[in-house]
């Protein structure tokens, strides 16, 4: 790659976030709207509210910890079930109508009942994560799965690999393009997911917090939650983009080959 190459990816990443940037700058520096105040008002508030406090440790932290310990638990149950169902046809016919009835009840839904099951604390909030986060990892694993080519598992037989390397090497490494896919997916429902457990019965958190300046009219400050939020995504999907690319470095040589670009 050039140094062309790496100008123009970086002008394209930063392109139309500093243009909608620079729209909200101007479209609010006049506003004199209780709901809507300027941009450099609420740049104002989210430095004095998350930079010079402590609410980095007491509310950040334990909500990315949750974010973590959730979508963890996601990726190890939603692959490992996900696995078992792609290879047999008797577990996939049997599951598939409870797969797909719970997979159609929406995540929020279930915060009452996991409240009662699972109190009020971090154990619920990891379960609401839990909970939407596994389908796209679930169902992408089983179509990775499926989708592996008949050959290679002939081959990997006749050659008499056991069954935990035909699971490394055959059918977890065949399957990770779709199981990336469903994790990518999984990463931006599990934030979605923190922040809806932490508006019920919560006592700290960045839902909550945004809650609370809500309910107490801090309109700038509930703003810049908004903005951490935000800033948040962008560095997990940036991590996640890291670990990606190492993972599937093979995979990606693969597919420039196929194209004639290596």
């Amino acid at each position: 790659m050039t140094a062309g190459d790496v100008v123009r990816r970086v002008v394209l990443a930063l392109g139309l976030p500093v243009v909608l940037f620079a729209t909200w700058w101007f479209a609010s520096a006049g506003s004199t709207s209780f709901f809507w105040p300027p941009l450099s008002e609420i740049l104002a508030a989210f430095a004095d509210t998350w930079l010079n406090t402590g609410r980095i440790t007491a509310d950040v932290v334990p909500s990315l910890l949750r974010l973590l310990v959730g979508y963890s638990l996601a990726l190890v149950l939603g692959i490992g079930l996900g696995v078992a169902v792609g290879s047999s046809r008797v577990l996939r016919a049997t599951l598939e109508p409870v797969l797909e009835f719970f997979r159609a009840i929406p995540p929020p839904v279930l915060v009452p009942i996991l409240m009662l099951f699972a109190g009020i604390g971090n154990e619920m909030k990891v379960l609401v994560i839990v909970s939407g986060c596994i389908w796209p990892v679930l169902l992408n694993t089983v179509e990775g799965v499926r989708g592996l080519d008949e050959v290679l598992s002939d081959t990997a037989r006749c050659y008499g690999l056991g069954r935990l390397a035909r699971l490394r090497h055959l059918t977890l490494r065949g399957a990770s393009p779709q199981i990336a896919a469903g994790a990518r997916q999984a990463l931006s429902i599990a934030i979605i997911l923190m922040v809806i457990s932490e508006m019920f019965a919560a006592s700290n958190g960045v839902g909550f917090t945004i809650v609370q300046f809500q309910r107490t009219f801090a309109i700038p400050e509930m703003w810049s939650g908004i903005i951490l939020l935000g800033l948040i995504g962008i560095t997990l999907a940036f991590l996640f983009r890291l670990v990606e690319s190492r993972l599937l470095a093979w995979y990606r040589g693969l597919r420039m080959t196929q194209r004639g670009e290596g």
